[in-house]
């Protein structure tokens, strides 16, 4: 491609992601905040709960001024307490959906153009209930961001049966979900991940084609298959690590995939964020550093 890459993608980063330590909301974040919305390769971060209400309102402004979009992950706050907002125990539902509810009210606090959270475990006999459990919550936490000024709400489409084991899950399911619960709250999408799609067996026309129409969101990450292999599992590591499942071919396929669905059009970019995760004691600036340019090396195959 030579078309400039920004013509088509809001490049975006899953700060909590490359800098872990965040996901618990407290620790070094202003600086590191400071040093991404610094950086103008990108246009989006991507936050999570930041504890202190006061440095909250000063990385949003960090945000904002510098000229980026935030938006907001609630996914680290799901997985940090153990909360499913498929719950076949409705108690346990409605925490999980008091948790997404709180996220809501501190994404619209910060500004944020966009609110994502993942479906949580379930058992093969009742996947059916877990399904509806699901879609209840959706609905609700789409009513609850409609009153917030409309704002969109995203389900991150995971693995079902290698670490997270969420229900959504296979694109099938994904689909029927988003054309479910879409057809009610427009503000409902999908958040694909080329991270998750070695990891629900699919190859990258069966996990986007059938969601097509409801892609809202995308990631950019990698994953490692291998049992037993450093990193295995949803840890996203860097690019061109052992036994990892992407490169540059495959970025530059999932980029002309979203593409080809109109998700990413000249003059009407889209957001594509790297998720991508020190593992050990690798330095997030490289981590970073080694992700813009696998982009730049994909881009230039689209």
């Amino acid at each position: 491609m030579t078309d400039p890459m920004k013509n088509y993608m809001r490049v975006g980063l899953v700060y909590f992601m490359a800098y872990p330590f965040a996901m618990s909301g407290e620790g070094d974040i202003e600086a590191t905040v400071r040093r991404v919305c610094a950086d103008d390769y990108f246009d989006v971060i991507e936050l999570t709960r930041v504890n202190d209400p006061a440095l909250r309102a000063r990385v949003a402004r960090m945000a904002h001024d510098s000229g980026m979009t935030l938006t907001y992950g609630a996914q680290p706050q799901l997985l940090r307490n153990g909360e499913n907002v498929n719950s076949l125990d409705e108690d346990a539902r409605q925490r999980a959906l008091a948790r997404l509810k709180a996220c809501i009210d501190e994404a619209h606090e910060m500004g944020a153009a966009g609110f994502a959270f993942l479906s949580g475990k379930y058992e093969e006999a009742t996947k059916e209930e877990s399904y509806k459990a699901l879609a209840a919550s959706s609905a609700e936490l789409c009513e609850y961001a409609a009153a917030k000024g409309g704002m969109p709400v995203n389900l991150e489409v995971f693995d079902y049966d290698i670490e997270k084991k969420s229900l959504i899950g296979p694109a099938p399911l994904a689909a029927r979900l988003a054309a479910e619960v879409g057809a009610k709250h427009p503000n409902f999408g999908l958040m694909v991940d080329l991270s998750h799609i070695p990891q629900l067996h699919e190859s990258i026309d069966e996990s986007i084609d059938p969601v097509a129409s409801y892609v809202r969101h995308a990631h950019i990450g990698n994953a490692v298959l291998l049992e037993g292999a450093p990193a295995f599992g949803d840890q996203h590591p860097r690019f061109g690590f052992p036994n990892d499942e992407n490169g540059v071919d495959e970025i530059a396929a999932f980029i002309r995939k979203l593409i080809s669905i109109g998700y990413l059009k000249d003059g009407e970019p889209g957001i594509v964020s790297f998720e991508v995760k020190p593992w050990g004691d690798e330095d997030p600036e490289m981590v970073i550093a080694n992700a813009k340019r696998y982009l730049n090396r994909a881009w230039a195959k689209v």
